[in-house]
C-alpha cells in the first residue's frame, strides 16, 4: 500500500486502512470468526493500518483486533473519551449495535479519564502499544447541549494527558475522531494536534471541510484521515447517511453523481474511495467493510482507473466544491 505521513510526525500510514466499527457489530451482525477473517484478509492484502474504538461493540472490536494483530507488524489508531462500565445496556439496537459486550458507556474527557481509557484499551487489545490516539465524538453531533462541558474538560486536562503520552513516546500521534468540522476548528485553538479522523465531511458527496478546516489544518501541520468515505452507505447504493435514513436531497445528489459515473463507465464507490486522497492533507481513507467479500471489492474499487475528465465533469455540473482538490 502507498503510505503517507501523519502531520509533522515521523509516522507513515497506508493510504487505505481498515475501519473497525463493523468488527464490533455496529450496524451489522458480525460474529467473532467473521471479524477475525476480515482483519486477516486485510493483512494478507497488504493493509497495515487499522482503526478501532471502545465504542465499537463496547470493546468487541478492540478484542478481536488485538487478537489478530498481536505478534505482527501494524499501525493502530484507537480512541479515548468513553470509559466502559460493567453492566449491559437494555436495548443494544438503540446504540446501533448487535450483540455488544456487557458494558455501558461513561463519558470522561478529563486528564484522569483519558489516561484510564488509554490503559483500558491496551488491556482489551492485549497489545503493548497504540500508535495514534484520538479523542472520540466530543462535538455537538454526539453530545448536543452538553458538548461544551465535555470540550472544557478536554481543554482543562484531557489534552494535557494526550500530549504527555505523545511526549513520553507512548503514542506517536494524537488527534480527534469526529463527524463534524467545527469541533476540529475549536480543538486547533487549544492544542497541537497531528491528525483529525473526520468521518463523512470530506467525501465525494460533500466537501464542507474544504473552505475553513483544511486551510487551518495546513497552517497547523495537521493531517486528515477520512472515515466514512461512502457517507454511511449512500455512495454504495444504500439509503443511509450520517448513520440514519438519508433525506431526499442527499439521495438525489448521490444519484446525480452516479449518473456521471455511469457516463464514464466507472463504479461510483471507486470514485468515492479515491476522491479524498486527491488532497495531500489526507493521509488515509478508512472504509468499514462488513465482511471479507466487501473488503476485496473495496480494494478493487481503490485500484480502478478514473479519468481526470470525470472530476472535471463533476465540477462543471456543480456536483463538487470548486476548491476541492481532485486526484491527478
Amino acid at each position: 500500500m502507498d503510505k503517507r505521513r501523519v502531520g509533522q510526525t515521523k509516522l507513515e500510514i497506508d493510504s487505505l486502512g481498515l475501519g473497525g466499527a463493523p468488527l464490533g457489530g455496529n450496524f451489522v451482525d458480525l460474529g467473532y470468526a467473521q471479524a477475525e477473517e476480515l482483519i486477516q484478509a486485510a493483512k494478507n492484502i497488504g493493509i497495515g493500518y487499522f482503526d478501532t474504538a471502545p465504542w465499537y461493540g463496547f470493546g468487541r472490536s478492540e478484542r478481536v483486533m488485538g487478537d489478530v494483530l498481536r505478534g505482527s507488524e501494524y499501525i493502530l489508531s484507537d480512541k479515548v473519551g468513553r470509559l466502559l462500565a460493567p453492566g449491559p445496556v437494555k436495548n443494544p439496537a438503540d446504540f446501533g449495535m448487535v450483540d455488544p459486550l456487557p458494558f455501558n458507556v461513561v463519558y470522561d474527557y478529563s486528564y484522569d479519564g483519558i489516561m484510564r481509557a488509554y490503559e483500558d484499551s491496551l488491556q482489551r487489545l492485549g497489545l503493548d502499544r497504540i500508535d495514534i490516539l484520538l479523542v472520540h465524538d466530543i462535538g455537538e453531533f454526539q453530545h448536543g447541549q452538553d458538548h461544551m462541558k465535555h470540550f472544557k474538560s478536554l481543554e482543562s486536562g484531557g489534552y494535557r494527558a494526550m500530549d504527555e503520552l505523545r511526549t513520553a513516546g507512548l503514542i506517536k500521534a494524537i488527534g480527534l475522531g469526529v463527524n463534524e468540522n467545527k469541533v476540529c476548528m475549536d480543538a486547533l485553538a487549544i492544542g497541537d494536534w497531528d491528525v483529525f479522523l473526520l468521518a463523512g465531511r470530506y467525501t465525494l458527496l460533500e466537501q464542507t471541510a474544504v473552505d475553513t478546516l483544511f486551510p487551518a489544518c495546513r497552517k497547523a501541520g495537521t493531517s486528515i484521515i477520512c472515515g466514512g468515505p461512502f457517507n454511511s452507505g449512500v455512495l454504495v447504493g444504500r439509503d443511509t447517511w450520517n448513520y440514519a435514513k438519508a433525506p431526499k436531497e442527499v439521495i438525489d445528489k448521490a444519484r446525480a453523481l452516479g449518473v456521471v459515473a455511469d457516463e464514464f463507465g466507472i463504479p461510483l464507490p471507486a470514485a468515492a474511495l479515491q476522491f479524498p486522497l486527491g488532497d495531500e492533507i489526507v493521509c488515509s481513507v478508512i472504509p468499514g467493510p462488513r465482511d471479507k467479500g466487501e473488503l476485496e471489492q473495496i480494494v478493487t474499487w481503490f485500484k480502478t482507473p478514473i479519468p481526470t475528465e470525470f472530476w472535471a465533469t463533476l465540477k462543471a455540473k456543480n456536483l463538487m466544491e470548486p476548491l476541492a482538490t481532485v486526484p491527478s
